[in-house]
């Protein structure tokens, strides 16, 4: 079922693309089409747009109401990748397996691309989201997006992450900081997407407040993942530079706790992650096999 989800939103994410490059009316922005559609096309695992899909799959037997949304929020994260890469973020030269962004199409159009799949994610939502979802839904839908969009999101987490390179692990504010890090620079994205899938399939208050539970455990989880792999994986496997945190000095779990420390808290979350869906009586195999390859790379 994940390769059929990541068909159904590759797929999807080209037509929309399309919609613009073969636009003429826009033929003058396309270089900055291109810049969008080179980055979020790029061979990725699409998680945060499976999550969503396959959540909303739960609540109401049908995926296809967050579709749109599950290819915003892949826009989303593509903006998130393109920005973090420029020179005067991450300044990374490897994404994907393939040349950052602004490699390619050069910093002035890698940062308008970064802005304008904000917004265009924003309008697939409106647009293209089934009327039948409702317009209150549709709503909150946009709601979810914009806050993991903005300073109360994944703005917010880069920016603590910013500050973080001027803090020593051992300072008392050093693990309150790392986890606002992991809490909004990895984990709104998340939540957004459980939470967006949920109000698409129709899903209560309490059921969608419990999945935001699932979010932002599962984001922590992804995140102890992450700062693990950069010390014992490849580029080649990353797709990313790896060893970099170690050398820029930058707050992680590793830094912060070590590698064994952080594989024992990464299993310690995986725990609770399944105890949230246990309780929660949420059975999905996609979740299970999204889950299990975290810990299985880690290992």
């Amino acid at each position: 079922m994940i390769k059929g989800y990541k068909k159904i939103i590759d797929e999807t994410l080209i037509q929309y693309f399309d919609e613009i490059l073969y636009n003429k009316t826009h033929k003058f922005a396309k270089k900055t089409a291109e810049s969008m559609k080179y980055t979020t096309c790029l061979a990725g695992k699409r998680l945060r747009g499976i999550l969503c899909i396959e959540t909303c799959r739960i609540f109401s037997g049908d995926y296809f109401p967050a579709l749109p949304s599950a290819c915003a929020l892949e826009m989303l994260h593509s903006q998130s990748l393109i920005h973090d890469d420029l020179p005067c973020m991450d300044n990374d030269d490897l994404r994907r397996g393939k040349p950052s962004n602004h490699k390619v199409f050069g910093e002035n159009i890698a940062t308008l691309a970064g802005d304008a799949l904000i917004s265009l994610g924003a309008q697939i939502i409106i647009e293209k989201t089934p009327a039948s979802t409702g317009s209150e839904n549709i709503i909150k839908i946009l709601k979810e997006y914009n806050k993991a969009a903005g300073i109360y999101g994944i703005v917010g987490g880069q920016t603590a992450d910013l500050e973080a390179e001027k803090i020593n692990p051992d300072e008392d504010c050093a693990e309150e900081l790392l986890k606002y890090i992991q809490k909004y620079k990895t984990g709104a994205l998340f939540v957004a997407s459980c939470a967006i899938g949920a109000i698409a399939g129709g899903a209560s208050e309490e059921q969608i407040n419990t999945i935001k539970k699932f979010g932002y455990a599962f984001g922590d989880a992804f995140q102890m993942a992450d700062d693990i792999l950069d010390v014992v994986s490849t580029s080649d496997v990353m797709g990313k530079t790896t060893g970099k945190d170690e050398k820029e000095h930058k707050l992680t779990y590793i830094s912060k706790y070590g590698l064994d420390s952080a594989k024992e808290k990464l299993n310690a979350q995986i725990n609770h992650i399944y105890d949230i869906l246990k309780k929660a009586e949420i059975k999905s195999s996609v979740f299970d096999k999204i889950i299990n390859s975290i810990t299985n790379k880690t290992v």
